[in-house]
């Protein structure tokens, strides 16, 4: 259920009420000092933002140096009443020029009080668009000397932005050249033993777009992930083409996309915002291309010597190429010296992170570099812990590789007026937890 919130209190550090409002009857007008008393004076603010004192449960968010607080009386949605608190925020200062803090709620207490009206009605939330919201509430907040006023561009039909589906997009966008920049940007997470089997490995992507189109477009993304293909093929009777197929777990999607036509019919359609957002992210789980796979050997010589020996082999295609490939192999606290030797990019031991630090600038694919260390540590007298051999870890980007897979098949643009559409699409494939036990 959304939040139904009783009341909704700013308070400073003090907890000195600076704004309230009271939605609903269930609760007292006292219940700020349940607040003050139980929480604020007792010192436990920052172990829970949840807490219940007799039958209200209290939800409360420190921004800059206000205290904000929602007070419930029923089960209550938490992640629907922070996100609230998020969105609420943002839109105040939208109107403040970017500052919100006691100063900024002092001074405008008045626009606070009409705003808090709009965007919530009853304890549930409302609309919380900057966008549309100054459209009907015009009045402009006392802003900091220190803020620079932001450039608000006009809006000429505000009727539809009010009452139209379509808030994340003004009308009358005209652009000389109309182009769409599409980016699918991938880290991929992997823990290999040292032998080489994968130990656990996803892939956790988004997909990234940049629009300057003109009017009121309407867009279609086809992807090749398994669940797509099928429907397609269900929907215009003929076999599925050759080719692989992807199953895309966890999809969050922007709210411009039509999640009706979604579930039934599996494409991804929306009118875009202008500029530049966020279309979906995902994450996959099977059938993951590892960029590169990584085999380390490490040899303790007894207590003052060890061999370290690390093979990186790219995976990837022959034609393309990583870039700022950087190899943490670790070593121990007590290192002393350290002779180096790398068949391609450099290395050097870095003392404050225990480690040999191996940097390749360019990294073709297809290829194979290969690191050979010795090692020196500092003879101790007293008994040494064993070393418990961290991970090694990587760093890289490559272009034009996706280890997912995926793949976009198509991007239609249709607009009323019919022009033409320059599309543009980048894969990008980056690490994020790569790490290889040695």
């Amino acid at each position: 259920m959304p939040v139904s919130a009783s009341a909704i209190y700013f308070l400073n550090l003090r907890g000195d009420v600076l704004i309230n409002r009271l939605y609903r009857d269930d609760v007292g007008g006292n219940m700020v000092d349940a607040f003050r008393l139980h929480i604020m004076q007792t010192k436990e603010l920052g172990t829970c933002p949840v807490r219940q004192i007799g039958g209200c449960s209290f939800f409360y968010m420190r921004i800059s140096n206000v205290y904000i607080v929602i007070v419930v009386s029923s089960n209550a949605n938490v992640a629907c009443a922070f996100k609230f608190v998020v969105e609420a925020v943002n839109l105040f200062k939208s109107y403040f020029g970017g500052a919100f803090d006691e100063d900024a709620i002092r001074n405008n207490f008045v626009l606070i009080y009409e705003l808090l009206d709009e965007i919530m009605d009853f304890g549930y939330p409302q609309n919380l668009s900057p966008e549309i919201l100054k459209l009907y509430i015009t009045q402009e907040g006392v802003r900091s000397p220190f803020s620079s006023k932001p450039t608000d561009k006009p809006v000429p039909n505000a009727t539809l932005q009010v009452t139209g589906a379509v808030g994340w997009r003004r009308e009358g966008l005209v652009y000389k050249k109309n182009e769409v920049f599409l980016d699918i940007v991938e880290s991929v997470n992997l823990l290999m033993s040292s032998k080489g089997s994968v130990l656990r490995c996803d892939v956790t992507g988004k997909i990234l777009m940049k629009c300057f189109l003109s009017g009121m477009p309407d867009l279609k993304l086809g992807l090749n992930d398994k669940i797509g293909l099928e429907k397609e093929a269900e929907i215009k009777s003929r076999p599925t083409k050759s080719g692989k197929t992807i199953e895309l777990d966890d999809v969050t999607f922007h709210q411009c996309v039509n999640l009706t036509r979604f579930n039934s019919e599996k494409t991804v359609s929306f009118v875009p915002p202008d500029g530049e957002f966020e279309l979906m992210k995902y994450r996959i789980t099977e059938g993951v291309n590892l960029p590169f796979r990584v085999l380390p050997t490490i040899k303790e010589l007894g207590r003052t010597r060890m061999e370290v020996n690390v093979k990186v082999k790219s995976v990837f295609g022959a034609k393309m190429f990583a870039l700022g490939v950087v190899i943490k192999v670790p070593v121990p606290k007590q290192t002393a010296k350290t002779s180096v030797q790398v068949t391609s990019g450099r290395a050097k031991y870095n003392a404050s992170m225990d480690c040999l630090m191996w940097k390749i600038r360019k990294f073709p694919g297809q290829t194979e570099s290969t690191l050979s260390a010795e090692v020196e540590l500092i003879s101790t007298i007293a008994e040494k812990k064993s070393w418990t051999r961290p991970p090694i870890q990587m760093e890289f980007q490559v272009p034009m590789f996706t280890a997912s897979g995926l793949r976009v098949r198509f991007l239609k643009v249709w607009e009323k007026s019919g022009y033409n559409t320059v599309e543009w699409v980048r894969y990008i494939t980056k690490a994020g937890a790569y790490e290889i036990r040695c």
